[in-house]
């Protein structure tokens, strides 16, 4: 049997499933690996079953043993692994795409719906007690007619549009290419992200991190938005130049944000925690049970296939 370094601790059953595969070396209290731990505890496995909070950059990669043929990432991005670095070692690199559409979409209304009904300023409000209805108390913004852009409209994306369309919001997206008409589902195409931009209300982000994506919302970018609009990210916090947003948001150029992944994550940029309109969550996108078990299950299945084939459907590199 294979024998394979699980880097964090898995959900029960997935573990189960990990020790009927192969040779698992479980993570069991579920320490963050340093990247010279991983190196260490990764002598004489033939895989690694990594997840995001494990930075396999250039060096890491250069000085994991040779007998490390793929490297399965717990996570639909593969951020945190050096790609180029993998392929010049001839390790396999793979995620787990599709399982977690359906969680991540869900966190991805959450946001729009708590950034633009000022929920972080309500649950304040009501654990202090003592508040006062009023006609105009916490108004905020209605999602009944409003444009929401979606930057990166794939599984992810399209979910999110099934869902903001139902509750009565206009689509507009950007892609790398233009959807067949099934998938756009009446949803209008933009070239480019300043055409986007400047017709969102409420901007949902949902594509991967990349190179070209990286601080794609910045200093310059966002003037391309109506006055008031409200920002979302449920994709990479990279995605997001932290200071020029904060920015917006103290001068009211930008209305409101909802963020599930931040940059340099769990130490999120503390200027968001001072500001009242800031709905802030800590990267739960794909934190349900049965959402877990099947991205662990598919990390597993992924490396499975690996040896028996010698390919991998969701190879990434």
């Amino acid at each position: 049997m294979k024998k394979i370094l699980i880097t964090r601790k898995l959900i029960k059953e997935s573990e189960d499933k990990a020790s009927k595969t192969f040779n698992p070396i479980f993570n069991t209290n579920d320490e963050l690996y340093s990247q010279s731990k991983v190196i260490e505890m990764s002598q004489g496995c033939d895989g690694i079953l990594s997840s995001l909070t494990d930075k396999l950059d250039k060096e890491t990669i250069d000085k994991l043993p040779d007998t490390i043929k793929i490297i399965s990432n717990f996570a639909v991005g593969f951020g945190n692994i050096d790609l180029d670095a993998a392929k010049k070692r001839g390790i396999t690199v793979t995620n787990t795409p599709e399982v977690l559409s359906d969680a991540t979409a869900e966190i991805g209304v959450l946001l729009i719906l708590g950034a633009c009904r000022r929920a972080a300023e309500g649950i304040e409000s009501a654990r202090e007690g003592g508040w006062k209805w009023s006609a105009d108390y916490l108004i905020g913004k209605q999602l009944t007619g409003t444009r929401l852009g979606i930057l990166g409209m794939g599984r992810i994306g399209q979910k999110i549009a099934k869902i903001a369309k139902s509750l009565g919001m206009i689509i507009h997206y950007h892609n790398r290419s233009k959807l067949n008409e099934e998938k756009a589902d009446g949803a209008v195409y933009h070239e480019s992200i300043k055409s986007l931009f400047s017709v969102s209300d409420v901007l949902s982000i949902c594509c991967p991190a990349t190179k070209e994506t990286e601080n794609m919302i910045n200093k310059e970018t966002v003037e391309f938005f109506p006055k008031g609009a409200v920002i979302t990210n449920v994709a990479r916090g990279d995605i997001v130049d932290d200071e020029a947003l904060i920015d917006a948001l103290n001068r009211r150029k930008i209305y409101a944000v909802g963020l599930d992944v931040y940059k340099n994550e769990p130490n999120l940029n503390p200027g968001y925690l001072k500001i009242k309109s800031a709905f802030i969550l800590p990267h739960l996108g794909s934190a349900t049970k049965d959402t877990r078990i099947a991205m662990a299950n598919l990390a597993i299945d992924n490396i499975n296939e690996f040896f028996d084939t010698g390919k991998c459907l969701n190879k990434v590199n």
